[in-house]
């Protein structure tokens, strides 16, 4: 076993994990919080990605050991109680979810998104959406989502 210490969403744990655990294993099954979805499991659908230090990561390829003192914000650490954060609110009122397995990493690649360019471009917002796969949409809802949620953001 490893120890490590993480702070998610803002509140800091101190957990001994396995050292082949991955970031993802340990969110949800050792601290709970279920929102970051696995998907493929090798780094090619998005539903697992979370923010790690400011950077946009897919959890399921992190060791949990790599994320030894470093600062992780999951689908769970945006609402503010009641108070959906400007990207959730966009992708509600816009419609950019269906199922909604994809949309916690659509929101969290959002977020790093709009954290580094508050006002992309559509050729940014493809390339900050990049590996990020929607298997119910056609994506036209989620640019438009992330559009507004740009837009809500600035306000």
């Amino acid at each position: 076993m490893k120890e490590i210490r993480i702070t998610v969403n803002g509140k800091p744990y101190e957990l001994s994990v396995r050292p082949w655990a991955t970031l993802l294993e340990v969110i949800r099954e050792d601290l709970g919080l279920t929102g970051t979805k696995e998907g493929c499991g090798v780094g090619e659908c998005g539903a697992c990605t979370v923010i790690m230090n400011g950077k946009s990561v897919n959890a399921c390829l992190v060791l949990a050991p790599e994320a030894d003192g470093k600062e992780i914000t999951t689908i769970e650490g945006l609402a503010q109680g009641e108070k959906l954060d400007p990207i959730q609110q966009a992708f509600y009122e816009i419609g950019g979810l269906q199922c909604g397995f994809c949309t916690p990493g659509m929101i969290m690649s959002t977020k790093a998104l709009l954290a580094e360019t508050p006002e992309p471009t559509d050729h940014e917002i493809r390339k900050g959406l990049e590996g990020n796969f929607c298997r119910c949409t056609g994506y036209t809802k989620i640019f438009e989502s992330v559009r507004e949620a740009s837009r809500k953001s600035r306000r």
